[in-house]
């Protein structure tokens, strides 16, 4: 899946991704990063189910803000 970094709080290791095609949200943990990521980066990822539904891991930048 590919989306933009809609927020990401670097300190607190969080953050959501708006997916490009449906414009659904997921969220992002720290542990499921493969770049450093900050807000409207353009990123690829994968979907699993986390403590909090659905969450983005193998988060890697496509295009950096």
């Amino acid at each position: 899946m590919e989306g933009i970094v809609k927020f990401y709080h670097e300190s607190k290791g969080f953050g959501y991704i708006i997916e490009k095609e449906t414009n659904d949200e997921y969220y992002i943990h720290v542990s499921g990063l493969i770049n450093r990521i900050k807000d409207e980066d353009h990123v690829s990822f994968e979907v699993t189910e986390g403590k909090r539904g659905l969450q983005a891991i193998e988060v890697r930048i496509i295009k950096a803000s």
